[in-house]
C-alpha cells in the first residue's frame, strides 16, 4: 500500500504584532494531527526577537521553534510540550519553494498574524516573498485561505484591501478576542482568536469555550 501523501496547511507568520497567535494555532494544528509548511517573513523575526526574546534561524529553525511554540502568551518558557516533527519550514527567500506552485499539495493557507503590509500585498498579488507567493497561489487555486489582521486602526486603504481578499475568496478574521468564553488569562484571549482561525479552516480543537445560548455560563465557568 502507497503512503498518504502529505498534505500540509501553510502557516505564514507576517511582522504584525501578535506571535503568540500564531504560535497558538501552530500547536492547534499540530493537536489535530495536521501536517504544516511554515514561512516566518524576515520582518515577523524581528517581531518574535521582541516579543519573545527568540531568534528565528533558518539554520537551527527546528530548535528554535520548539522555544518558540513552548512558550506561553505571558512569556514563560516550557509551559507547553510540542512536537515539531509534523512542521516543514521554508525560507522566507525561497521563491522555488514548493508553496509557491500550485500543484505543490497543500488543504490551504492561514496568515498568522497579517500585517497591513501583508495584506497590501497579498490583494495587490506582488509576490514579494514566499509568504505573499503562497497566498496568491492559495487564492488561484481555490484553497481555503484565512487572513487573520492583527492592526488597529485601519485606514481606507486597508479597508479596500481586505475587501479585495474577501471577494477573493479568503476569510478576513480580525484578530479580536472575545470575554463571553470567561477567560481568566492571557493565554485564553490568545487561544480564542487561535480557535477562530483554526474554526475557519474546519480543523478541530478545544481552545475555547463555545456560546451555548446560556447568559453567563462563561462566568460561572471562571470561578469555578
Amino acid at each position: 500500500m502507497s503512503q498518504q501523501r502529505r498534505r500540509p496547511w501553510i502557516v505564514g507568520v507576517s511582522g504584525a504584532s501578535g506571535t503568540p497567535f500564531a504560535a497558538a494555532v501552530l500547536r492547534g494544528l499540530l493537536a489535530a494531527g495536521e501536517s504544516v509548511d511554515l514561512v516566518v517573513s524576515r520582518a515577523s523575526r524581528l517581531t518574535l526577537l521582541d516579543e519573545t526574546g527568540i531568534a528565528f534561524r533558518d539554520a537551527h529553525w527546528q530548535e528554535d521553534l520548539r522555544g518558540w511554540l513552548a512558550r506561553g502568551a505571558d512569556g514563560k518558557p516550557h509551559t507547553f510540550d510540542v512536537d515539531v516533527a509534523g512542521v516543514r519550514h521554508w525560507a522566507a527567500g525561497d521563491l522555488a519553494a514548493g508553496p509557491s506552485s500550485g500543484s505543490y499539495p497543500a488543504k490551504g493557507m492561514l496568515i498568522v498574524p497579517a500585517s497591513t503590509a501583508c495584506v497590501a500585498g497579498v490583494a495587490l498579488g506582488l509576490s514579494k516573498d514566499l509568504l505573499q507567493r503562497a497566498a496568491s497561489v492559495t487564492l488561484k487555486e481555490r484553497r481555503k485561505l484565512v487572513v487573520a489582521v492583527r492592526e488597529t486602526p485601519l485606514n481606507g486603504q486597508t479597508l479596500k484591501h481586505l475587501v479585495s481578499l474577501d471577494e477573493a475568496g479568503a476569510v478576513v478574521l480580525p484578530a479580536s478576542p472575545a470575554f463571553y468564553a470567561g477567560a481568566t488569562h492571557i493565554q485564553d484571549l490568545v487561544d480564542f482568536v487561535a480557535g477562530r482561525v483554526l474554526d475557519a479552516a474546519g480543523v478541530p480543537h478545544d481552545l475555547y469555550r463555545r456560546w451555548e445560548g446560556e447568559l453567563g455560563g462563561g462566568s460561572r465557568d471562571s470561578r469555578g
